[in-house]
């Protein structure tokens, strides 16, 4: 039977009016193939069948599962490693010397996924306890994803999700065996707090750095403005910014410009300043 191409759309409108993320027309192929679990649990027969129960209203719940499912959580732990670089040799470094007198420092990682990306930069901190003695760090984690808060909450990966990314030297020292499983340190979870947070909704707290990577990319330029906005929002005057390998703010909004002493990290503009004052 071919698809509905319509129905294909349908889903995927659900996804963005609830977060943002949008599929594109050459990944539509993904809806069907990432929902055919779902499908199966719920005895719902083709995607037409979906969407006649999404729109009749019957089933509250399935609408939360179907973008549960839609959601793409692809992550690992130190992704990219030159922006971890980057981070432990430019920003890092330079928020220490700015923040010497207090000794505290905040970053939000919005759009964390299932939890690798905070918790790397909490190994980043661990691993360097002289130079962060004194310190109090606070990393905020958010997603938009239910489950993939949880799970980040929880520490628990396999050990493939520990490697990709990690030596074995890094995973025996943060995480314990728990069965097949391995769960993060206590002494490693506490620099962080995870929290469903959707990015295009008010954020509480002022930040010292924001790590938002991979995930402005699946936005419209109009939501990308405004998450941009928000961002810049909670973002203090000397903070950074930090977008993925393939993301930028040039052309797509005037809440930031590049941080000119920091290639590949961003400032909050004059103007943006201007608006909140």
């Amino acid at each position: 039977m071919m698809i509905d191409r319509a129905a294909l759309r349908h889903l995927a409108a659900v996804l963005e009016q609830r977060t943002g993320q949008q599929i594109g027309p050459n990944r539509l192929w993904r809806v069907e193939t990432v929902l055919k679990s779902l499908m199966r649990e719920r005895g719902i027969p083709h995607l037409e069948a979906l969407v006649a129960a999404l729109r009749d209203g019957r089933q509250p719940a399935l609408a939360d599962q179907v973008v549960e499912a839609l959601l793409n959580n692809e992550t690992f732990f130190f992704r990219d490693a030159q922006a971890f670089d980057l981070l432990r040799n430019g920003a890092l470094e330079a928020l220490r010397e700015s923040r010497a007198h207090s000794k505290r420092l905040r970053i939000w990682c919005a759009g964390c996924s299932t939890g690798q990306e905070a918790y790397s930069l909490a190994m980043m901190f661990a691993d360097a306890p002289a130079r962060w003695d004194g310190w109090m760090i606070d990393i905020t984690a958010t997603d938009v994803s239910e489950a993939a808060i949880a799970k980040a909450r929880g520490g628990f990966y396999s050990q493939f999700e520990i490697q990709r990314g990690l030596p074995v030297a890094a995973m025996l020292r943060w995480f314990d065996q728990v069965g097949e499983d391995w769960r993060v340190k206590r002494s490693l979870a506490r620099y962080l707090r995870f929290r469903q947070h959707n990015l295009l909704t008010a954020q509480t707290g002022s930040f010292d750095l924001i790590l938002c990577r991979n995930v402005l990319l699946y936005f419209s330029p109009e939501t990308r403005r405004e998450a941009f906005d928000r961002l810049a929002s909670s973002l203090v005057g000397d903070g950074y910014l930090m977008l993925g390998a393939g993301e930028t703010v040039l052309g797509q909004t005037d809440a930031f410009i590049s941080a000119p002493e920091l290639r590949g990290l961003y400032r909050r503009a004059a103007s943006s300043m201007a608006k909140v004052a």
